[in-house]
Order: structure tokens, then C-alpha cells, then sequence
């Protein structure tokens, strides 16, 4: 009989470790994905900070290209295009010529 207690008690030690091996790995593998994972989100910060100053910058683009559309619509653009490509000017005009 004594030997039968002692093997249940050496079985309960074994199943004991058993679980406390399978804890630990849990536990280390569980940090290995949180790590993975802290890294990727500071990752996907770093590009979201990109696109967003990249958004700024188009958005800022966008609105110079705007306002040149609407230039080009205008009559100043019309003179301003026929003064400096075709050298043409109203009839009162005085056009003066840098010397070279």
C-alpha cells in the first residue's frame, strides 16, 4: 500500500509540472505576440504619420492647382500670356526692352 502512495504522489508531481511547463510556454509565447504586435502598431503609426503629412501636402497641391485653373479662366491670364509668349500690347501702351 505504501507503494501506491507514492506513485499517486510522484503522478500529482509529474501532472503539476506537466501544467506549470505548458503555463510557462503559454506565457513565452504570448509575449513573443505581443512584442510582434507592439512593433507592427508603432509601424503602421510611423506610415499613418506619412500618408497623413502626404495627405496635407496633395490637399495643399491641389488647392495651388485650383487657384491656377481659375487663373487660367481669367482675362489677366489671357494678356499676361499674350504680353510675355507674343510680345503683343494695347495699342497706349509703351513697352520698354532691358538692354543687353
Amino acid at each position: 500500500m505504501a507503494g501506491r502512495g507514492r506513485r499517486k504522489k510522484n503522478n500529482n508531481r509529474a501532472g503539476k509540472l506537466c501544467i506549470g511547463m505548458i503555463v510557462i510556454a503559454f506565457v513565452a509565447v504570448m509575449s513573443v505576440q505581443i512584442i510582434r504586435v507592439y512593433q507592427k502598431d508603432q509601424e503602421y503609426m510611423q506610415q499613418e504619420a506619412s500618408l497623413q503629412k502626404q495627405l496635407e501636402e496633395e490637399t495643399a497641391r491641389g488647392e495651388q492647382l485650383s487657384s491656377y485653373e481659375t487663373y487660367t479662366k481669367s482675362q489677366q491670364y489671357v494678356e499676361d500670356t499674350a504680353k510675355s509668349k507674343l510680345g503683343l500690347a494695347y495699342d497706349n501702351e509703351i513697352i520698354f526692352k532691358e538692354a543687353k
